[in-house]
């Protein structure tokens, strides 16, 4: 088999990371608005803190305001859907370099679709939501556990596309004209 024709192995894996990422935030979006009353419910009683312990010294963080938390809810939605089309994009950019051709693109379009993903559910889930909002004190609206899942999956795909392309002929390091 001509080396030139096979399959690099970190273009194989960024694209198999980068897909499932995107695919993974695609059907987030679908749910969220296919399902968008109970989604909904969701920010709204994080936001409110009415599950928490409910301590005087953090409530007056609580958002009450519907429409602001409605708010929050779309921009959410809008942000995750942004961040889907970019991995999508990657995804389709890494497949092309599959065999051999550039991937800088892919790098960088995975980079902001991956780095969108870790600023949501990292910032703003478990940082904004499970701290600021004490999400981690409730029972029944703490969405932590699926933030982290997240963060993982985006961080670990995002450290897969920055590996150095290897030339698999010499195995000398990263392949000429392109940034390891």
């Amino acid at each position: 088999m001509n080396v030139t024709r096979r399959l690099r192995p970190v273009p194989l894996a960024a694209t198999a990371l980068t897909g499932v990422t995107a695919l993974y935030l695609a059907l987030v979006v679908v749910g969220n608005i296919t399902d968008f009353g109970t989604n909904r419910e969701f920010v709204r009683h994080v936001l409110a803190m009415d599950t928490t312990f409910k301590d005087e010294d953090l409530m007056w963080r609580a958002i009450t305001s519907r429409p602001l938390q409605d708010a929050a809810y779309v921009a959410i939605i809008c942000w995750e859907a942004v961040s889907a089309l970019l991995l999508g994009l990657a995804t389709v950019r890494w497949a092309r370099g599959l065999r051999g051709g550039p991937v800088e693109s892919a790098r960088t379009c995975s980079t902001w679709g991956l780095v969108m993903v870790l600023v949501l559910f990292g910032g703003g889930f478990i940082g904004v939501g499970g701290e600021w909002f004490a999400m981690w004190q409730s029972e029944d609206w703490n969405g932590l556990d699926a933030a982290t899942r997240s963060v993982v999956l985006a961080g670990v795909a995002l450290l897969v596309v920055h590996l150095p392309l290897r030339d698999e002929r010499t195995q000398d390091g990263p392949r000429g004209g392109e940034q390891g």
